[in-house]
């Protein structure tokens, strides 16, 4: 790096106890659909942030005993675990970077479907989640067994040679932060009442992972300062506060944050980035131990703010870490513009939850690292003679361009209108939004770079002219289009009256028609983009009601941590919801809907009707010229394929993928043979 860089500072080691990071960026641990399940993928997957410049990079959660279990995550039950997790930490150690791991014991939290044990708490009560149970409360010997377990599991991640361990106070999900909780903790003896007695449990269990291991590894504190819930919830300036004042010195560095996840991982529709910084800023004033927190950076400069001005001394990160695993290197070499910037969509979090490796919208490399080989840098170059026509400029159309381009192959985007971006910049206009521009930005400053890449607007392509243009590779990106009939999730036919003039779908609302309430939105898609339409009529003025066959609003964004805010901003606004219904049929200017339990109607009056449900692939240009196959070999087309919504409308996430599946795939054999590689589980020979 320059001397003169204005960023070398990020790049100075940071002490964390016995070992040392090479710089100031922390991979803080993080879900990702991985774990024990795929581990190959979970270890290359962490490598390659190693290798991006991250200088510690740490797992997800790691169960440390059957009675704290979840159906995705790591484990340190036994011995047994030990090898795949090793892995992890060798794929790491390769690049120079420190490896850590997140123990804890969860609580009311862990479920214990798979080890049915019975699932104990501090003060007992009901399960974290809908599960049949309660939990037992904790008897003085259950608490040592947790420390004993906690310890036994750092002893073995030290075998496995991970160089930090993290004890886990955090997210509302581990048992130190249930004993710390004036809500949760109810006892009356030396673990309850007073703030040092609900963080006896933490304290020991620091204690005990200080006394097994910290002699060669770094003893790291995650922990919730506050929860935002006001007196109900643990708060900075109370347990916050008195915590970090308590144990200050004691672990080797303080990784701190706001909890639950809802709020630590809160997507940019609902915060801006660094929101948590009023609330985690004074830990630095209280102990001489480095401090990491997070905040969905990706600007260099803020990163520089937060050291000089003393709120912390390393950049923590996930979903920055996620969309880009370069991002520390990017910005050692000066290469600023070529970072990938996170979203905030979390779409990496909704399909951690489904338990399948995570996706990433600006990254659409993330979970196919070792199962696909594909690297977020490192694209093979060209291996054929082709050259390319895209015709779309949407998200997969401009993914497509920017990775063939990178390949070497000669590219000629076609773009029917004026700008870039498709369906991201319609619906980055909407409420809370705007940073998914960032998908088209990254990509239209890395296409501006390629000399080899055209683009052309106000290019409408029609079969003729595509052969015409004599590409041997014609990629359609040409996107889908909302119906409007209503046929959805729930209405599998067109919903009677659906053709009437007042009667529209999420196009019409997005491209500005006119509109006039009151407005009776029928969110039958259930995914987001109800919820967002109804906030921007009601941001016009206009009397709005959502009707969903759900039983919440935006039913799929429970997944992506945003279903509670998104209620509670339409209820905020005004918006009269009406859930568990459907629309029976449309009027004259009205909407009878009935309830989906029973045979019960209502009647809505509707000045305008906008209907949510499915979208319609505008793949006609691929079916005209699939009539033409005859004649492509005469007009030099070898291959024509979809890409994106024009071939399965989904989330951008998916569209962007695509588009880079199909310049990673050229020159590859066609055929339906599996074509990544699977974690597949050995069984010994005597069980076989």
């Amino acid at each position: 790096m320059d001397a003169d860089s204005p960023y070398k500072l990020l790049f100075e080691p940071v002490r964390i106890g016995p070992v040392v990071a090479k710089n100031r960026f922390y991979q803080v641990p993080h879900c990702n659909g991985m774990g024990r399940t795929y581990p190959s993928e979970m270890a290359v997957m962490r490598g390659h942030k190693a290798q991006g410049g991250w200088a510690v990079v740490c797992t997800e959660q790691c169960d440390v005993h059957p009675s704290t279990e979840t159906r995705r995550e790591i484990r340190l039950w036994d011995d047994r675990d030990i090898p795949y997790l090793a892995r992890m930490v060798d794929e790491v150690h390769a690049h120079d970077a420190l490896a850590g791991i997140e123990l804890v014991h969860m609580g009311q939290h862990g479920l214990n479907l798979y080890s049915r044990e019975p699932v104990m708490a501090v003060s007992g009560g009901a399960l974290d989640s809908v599960s049949p149970g309660t939990a037992r409360v904790m008897s003085k010997r259950d608490i040592a067994d947790v420390r004993r377990w906690h310890r036994n599991a750092a002893i073995r991640a030290k075998q496995a040679g991970y160089d930090i361990i993290v004890v886990y106070a955090g997210h509302s999900i581990s048992l130190a932060m249930h004993f710390l909780s004036p809500t949760l903790n109810q006892r009356t003896d030396e673990y309850g009442g007073s703030i040092e007695n609900r963080a006896r449990l933490f304290r020991e269990l620091l204690e005990d992972t200080k006394d097994a291991v910290g002699d060669t590894c770094g003893v790291v504190v995650r922990m919730a300062v506050d929860e935002l819930m006001g007196e109900r919830g643990i708060m900075s300036e109370r347990e916050g506060r008195e915590v970090i004042e308590m144990l200050a010195e004691v672990p080797d560095l303080w990784d701190v944050n706001c909890s639950d996840w809802t709020n630590d991982s809160v997507s940019s529709r609902f915060a801006e980035e660094g929101f948590q910084e009023p609330y985690i800023d004074f830990v630095k004033g209280l102990t001489t131990k480095p401090v990491v927190g997070v905040g969905r950076y990706t600007s260099p400069d803020k990163m520089v703010s937060l050291i000089k001005n003393g709120v912390l001394d390393m950049i923590g990160a996930a979903r920055p870490s996620i969309a880009d695993p370069f991002l520390p290197q990017k910005i050692e070499q000066g290469r600023i513009e070529d970072i990938r910037e996170c979203i905030g969509c979390n779409i990496c979090v909704g399909y951690s939850n489904l338990m399948v490796p995570i996706r990433c919208t600006q990254n659409p490399t993330m979970g196919e690292e070792w199962r696909r080989g594909w690297h977020p840098e490192r694209i093979p170059a060209k291996d054929t003679d082709d050259r390319v026509l895209i015709v779309g400029a949407g998200p997969a159309g401009l993914e497509a361009a920017r990775a063939f381009g990178q390949r070497g192959y000669d590219v000629v985007l076609a773009e029917a209108s004026r700008t870039l971006g498709g369906r991201v910049m319609r619906e980055a206009a909407l409420p809370g939004l705007s940073a998914w521009r960032r998908v088209k930005d990254y990509r239209e400053y890395q296409l501006s770079q390629m000399g080899n890449v055209e683009v052309f607007f106000d290019s409408e392509m029609q079969s003729a002219t595509v052969l015409e243009a004599g590409y041997s590779l014609v990629v359609l990106a040409t996107g889908a289009s909302w119906r409007q009939d209503g046929v959805g999730r729930s209405s599998k036919l067109p919903i009677p009256g659906h053709d009437q003039p007042f009667v529209i779908g999420p196009d019409q609302v997005m491209d500005g028609t006119p509109v006039e309430g009151p407005v009776v939105i029928f969110d039958d898609d259930q995914i987001y983009l109800g919820g967002v339409l109804a906030e921007a009529l009601r941001i016009r003025g206009l009397d709005v009601t959502l009707v969903t066959p759900g039983a919440v609003v935006s039913a799929w964004t429970d997944l992506t941590l945003e279903q509670h805010k998104i209620q509670s901003r339409l209820h905020e606004l005004g918006v009269n919801i009406i859930p568990l219904h459907t629309v029976r049929d449309i009027g004259d200017h009205t909407v009878t809907l009935d309830y989906v339990y029973s045979k019960a109607q209502q009647t809505l009056s509707a000045g305008c009707v906008v209907l949510v449900s499915t979208q319609r692939p505008n793949d006609q240009l691929f079916f005209d010229l699939d009539a033409t196959q005859s004649t492509w070999a005469a007009h030099g087309v070898r291959r024509v394929v979809r890409v994106g919504d024009c071939y399965g409308p989904g989330t951008i996430a998916s569209a962007v993928w695509s588009g880079h599946k199909v310049a990673r795939d050229l020159g590859e054999p066609e055929g339906d043979d599996v074509v990544f590689k699977r974690d597949v589980v050995a069984l010994p020979e005597r069980l076989r």
